[in-house]
């Protein structure tokens, strides 16, 4: 089994170096996060395979939770800093206790319990019986997580299946990420050299003045940044977006589109959304298949009597996720197994090596209530479908 590229402490000293990045230059807000601290405990997050993913990290201020960062653990990502997610508590304990609650309900037989990505970033809790998998059941909802399933070449896995994003990734990626992995590592150590000011680095967001000193000396400092507001002009309503949770496992697609119509002020219920999108009811639902992606471009347009003008993009990149919003328009973004909404993002960068290009994703997983999360690192999501609207003006 292959070792993780970074060990939880390096991780965690890593999380410190980046959040700091992004508070300083203003992706993150100081009035959260000024007196964060990384915590020494962290979730171990693993793959399908059985190799750890990614570490998730609670951040505070004294005993207040004030979110998670994700850290990556694995050569299935170029960059460290996966994601920063905050008003969201992460209690694994807590988790795990109503996971095995459930589990016992299923009359299984298991000797450990594990987090893993069942379809990063949607996560499960495994229950294991010497080694092998027993049961496996998704986090919050406590279904029943399919078995694995032969796809046809080139098929994406559905909105409710399981698939190992390392298996799935191709050996060469995986030895040029794990490059840029280290590449990153060194470079900030060759900025701030080990001893006692990185010790509070690693052991908090900020480190008083030197860090932000250093960062702010950088001749290569850029940030930028929107969220989508009431209307073009900035000062009116801020921020004008609001995040629906799916209503089954497998309605990510209905919800995302919900988001959108009702951003436009077209208020449609979910299962009415999901009916026009053939994603059956909510008795008996079903995802949206490989190859009808374009049943969410009809159902836009539909459902506004082609006030919106709907595109399906294939090949979606930063650039369109950055004129979007700065046209004040969500969009749609599908990624392996998962759709979510896109409303905002924000683009760091400093030193001439550091880049930080994040999107603010409304996440309708999981099920009945969603997650914001500020920011999704862009470089480390594949990103396979977005799907944009824009009014049709007279």
């Amino acid at each position: 089994m292959t070792e993780p590229v970074f060990d939880r402490k390096t991780a965690r000293r890593l999380a410190g170096y980046e959040l700091t990045a992004l508070l300083v230059s203003g992706a993150l807000p100081r009035e959260v996060f000024q007196k964060g601290r990384v915590l020494t405990r962290s979730t171990s997050i693993y793959d399908l395979n059985g190799q750890v993913l990614f570490y998730r990290f609670p951040l505070s201020h004294g005993r207040t939770q004030l979110g998670f960062a994700d850290v990556a653990a694995s050569p299935a990502f170029p960059q460290p800093l996966l994601s920063v997610s905050h008003g969201q508590v992460w209690d694994a304990d807590d988790l795990l206790e109503k996971a095995e609650a459930a589990a016992h309900k299923h009359k299984v037989k298991f000797t450990s319990s594990r987090f893993v990505a069942y379809s990063y970033p949607k996560l499960a809790v495994q229950f294991l019986s010497e080694h092998k998998e027993v049961l496996l059941l998704e986090l919050f909802t406590w279904a029943i997580v399919p078995p694995l399933r032969e796809r046809r070449k080139d098929e994406p896995p559905g909105n409710f299946e399981r698939w190992s994003l390392l298996d799935e990734l191709a050996a060469n990626r995986r030895e040029e990420n794990s490059a840029s992995l280290r590449s990153r590592l060194q470079n900030w150590d060759n900025i701030l050299p080990r001893g006692r000011d990185q010790e509070l680095v690693e052991f908090n967001i900020l480190d008083t003045v030197r860090f932000e000193d250093v960062i702010k000396a950088s001749l290569f400092l850029h940030f930028s940044s929107a969220e989508l507001h009431y209307s073009p002009l900035s000062s009116d309503h801020h921020p004008c977006y609001e995040l629906r949770g799916q209503l089954t496992n497998v309605w990510c697609v209905a919800a995302s589109t919900q988001m959108v119509l009702d951003f436009f002020r077209y208020n449609y219920s979910q299962v009415r959304i999901a009916a026009e999108e053939d994603l059956g009811t909510l008795t008996n639902p079903n995802g949206l298949p490989y190859g009808d992606e374009y049943k969410v471009v009809n159902t836009l347009q539909k459902l506004t009597s082609n006030a919106l003008t709907a595109h399906l993009d294939t090949s979606p990149n930063w650039a369109e996720f950055v004129s979007e919003i700065n046209a004040n328009r969500p969009l749609i973004s599908f990624i392996p197994g998962h759709s979510r909404s896109v409303a905002g993002y924000s683009e760091t960068s400093l030193f001439g090596w550091f880049i930080y290009q994040g999107l603010l994703v409304y996440d309708p997983w999981p099920p009945t209530s969603g997650v914001i999360t500020r920011y999704e690192n862009f470089a480390t999501q594949t990103y396979r479908d977005t799907f944009t609207a824009h009014l049709t003006l007279v």
